[in-house]
């Protein structure tokens, strides 16, 4: 994973970027050590395995993570070059001390339990667990801090260096080999403790997570970019302009089917004046063809100022 951001020294930009960068390896950190590795789950990544050594072998997570971060930032140099910024070596060794900081003066307690049991055998979770609470919570900040990293222009590093190094000498893609390196740390769980639900909650766990980092990323979809074709061209442009106080681009186009010549209308509405526009397309032009596209961000005029970045 590359980036481009570019933000010079000290500029709004840059404090803003470094400031996300601060916030999100905290968050992460927090979630991992606290709950995370109370539950044994192993949500991917070089932290998920950690995790799951220091259960069966108790060292820092810190520092089964540095043993793997470090070498694969150096690998992935080496094979594929620098692809990683300086932003994602910041927000790496940010993680690593936070996990340090937090595990060394917390522990590895969870946050979440239903009161703490006597007598248990050598193994046994020493506390009454509660999954669900515990990997929506998870997921929740694992989605907020990856997110606020993703949106500051660094990337995750870790274990997405092994697909990328993958990607470069196979044919499969990098999503797919994302998939395959993760969901094998996941199973780890089921092979280390023979439990069936912590992959299982660590899939849910990843999921929570994958869509909250969208959301911060990209922004809740609320605008909905629409493709008109219509017999009624007139009708269908009054109801834009007039009664949404909304423009539009018309174009001609030309029906593959018959090789008849229709206008088609370009346009981006608000998510309620789309239900508005939709029920007037039909009164006007019941035949007419409408493609709907989630819009994640609209710049310019009538919507989103378009922001200059510091130079």
């Amino acid at each position: 994973m590359t980036t481009t951001t570019k933000e010079k020294l000290l500029s709004k930009n840059w404090v803003k970027a470094y400031l996300l960068i601060l916030i999100g390896s905290f968050l992460f950190a927090a979630g991992d050590v606290m709950f995370v590795n109370p539950y044994r789950l192993a949500p991917g990544g070089t932290y998920g395995l950690a995790n799951v050594f220091n259960t069966l072998w108790p060292w820092k997570i810190s520092f089964y993570a540095f043993c793997m971060d470090i070498p694969l930032l150096l690998l992935g140099t080496w094979i594929l070059g620098p692809k990683f910024g300086i932003k994602t070596v910041v927000s790496t060794f940010l993680i690593l001390g936070f996990v340090f900081l937090i595990e060394t003066t917390w522990g590895y307690d969870p946050v979440i339990h239903d009161g703490f049991l006597t007598n248990v055998e050598p193994g046994q979770l020493t506390f009454v667990p509660d999954y669900f609470l515990n990997t929506l919570i998870a997921g929740l900040i694992y989605g907020v801090a990856i997110g606020l990293i993703f949106k500051s222009g660094a990337t995750s590093g870790g274990s997405d260096i092994i697909a990328m190094i993958l990607n470069k000498f196979t044919k499969i893609s990098l999503g797919t080999l994302v998939l395959i390196v993760d969901s094998t740390i996941t199973l780890t769980t089921l092979f280390a403790f023979g439990q069936f639900r912590l992959p299982i909650y660590s899939i849910l766990l990843i999921f929570i997570e994958s869509r909250l980092i969208d959301i911060i990323v990209d922004g809740v979809k609320t605008y909905k970019t629409l493709f008109i074709v219509t017999n009624n061209y007139d009708g269908v442009r009054d109801a834009i302009i007039n009664d949404l106080n909304r423009g539009g681009t018309c174009f001609n186009g030309m029906g593959m089917f018959k090789g008849v010549e229709r206008k088609v209308i370009y346009t981006t509405v608000s998510r309620t004046q789309f239900i508005r526009l939709k029920e007037g397309i039909h009164e006007l032009d019941p035949d007419a063809f409408i493609n709907v596209i989630d819009s994640s961000e609209i710049l310019g005029r009538g919507f989103k100022e378009i922001e200059m970045k510091d130079k």
